[in-house]
């Protein structure tokens, strides 16, 4: 049994702060006597102020999609940590698979937003996952083991990190990761976490991030090494993103 689990809503590039604040009050009708599933909301920058009011009061969590390294100075277009804690975030995704594939972003950048957000209090939420064809050639293994050792180079406190776990090739590709898929990979992103942190990585959660939808949450929510679930696609609709968030409480009550 689990003792608690975490769901992330990543919304991307979707929602004004008005759409953002009904979508909240919509939920909070429809998640009631929430206990144990962790509930934190990733909204667009423009939303993230009118989030922090409204889930004032609520035992849900903000978060942001990303953010810089550096604390302030030329770096059009970007955003820092103050700057995000100031509109009341905790969270923050780092090393999005749409950051690196996307947008580029190397190791060494992911590493420097990972070490940033530690050193000021902001709980980062570390990416990993690798493509269709990494997978098929056989570098699974060497891909996460890289993303880790090297993302997470020079941390030495973990300050409530998560990982979540995004199988690319899974993701809007027609390939569906079995449960037994995922957490055989997520055995081996533990092991590396470890390997890399010492004994602060063996009580890092591990989100999966892989096309997660009310259909599949129940099942995927059983693998033993899953501790939870970073959420695209279905978070946007405040009906299918509530079952998936009852599904993984009520598996946690069993």
């Amino acid at each position: 049994m689990k003792p608690s689990a975490y769901v992330v809503a990543n919304w991307k590039m979707n929602k004004t702060g008005a759409e953002a604040q009904s979508f909240v009050e919509k939920s909070s009708k429809l998640l009631l006597n929430m206990e144990k599933a962790k509930v934190i909301f990733c909204p667009p920058f423009t939303a993230l102020f009118d989030m922090g009011i409204s889930l004032e009061g609520k035992p849900w969590i903000l978060g942001a999609q990303n953010m810089h390294w550096e604390a302030s100075g030329a770096c059009t277009g970007e955003i820092s940590s103050d700057m995000l804690k100031a509109c009341r975030v905790e969270f923050v995704i780092l090393g999005h698979s749409e950051r690196r594939h996307n947008f580029g972003e190397p190791n060494n950048w992911i590493n420097q937003k990972v070490l940033r957000a530690i050193s000021t209090g902001l709980h980062p939420i570390f990416c990993v996952g690798e493509t269709l064809e990494e997978r098929q050639s056989g570098k699974m293994e060497d891909v996460l083991h890289k993303q880790i050792s090297e993302g997470l180079a020079g941390v030495k406190n973990s300050n409530g990190m998560l990982i979540a776990y995004e199988p690319v090739w899974a993701i809007g590709t027609g390939e569906h990761a079995t449960a037994e898929q995922i957490e055989k990979a997520h055995g081996i992103v533990k092991n590396y976490v470890c390997e890399s942190l010492g004994d602060i990585g063996k009580d890092i959660p591990v989100l999966y991030g892989g096309s997660v939808n009310p259909e599949n949450a129940g099942e995927l929510i059983k693998a033993k090494s899953v501790d939870g679930f970073l959420v695209g696609g279905a978070s946007l609709e405040s009906e299918s993103f509530s079952e998936i968030i009852k599904e993984v409480e009520t598996f946690i009550k069993e």
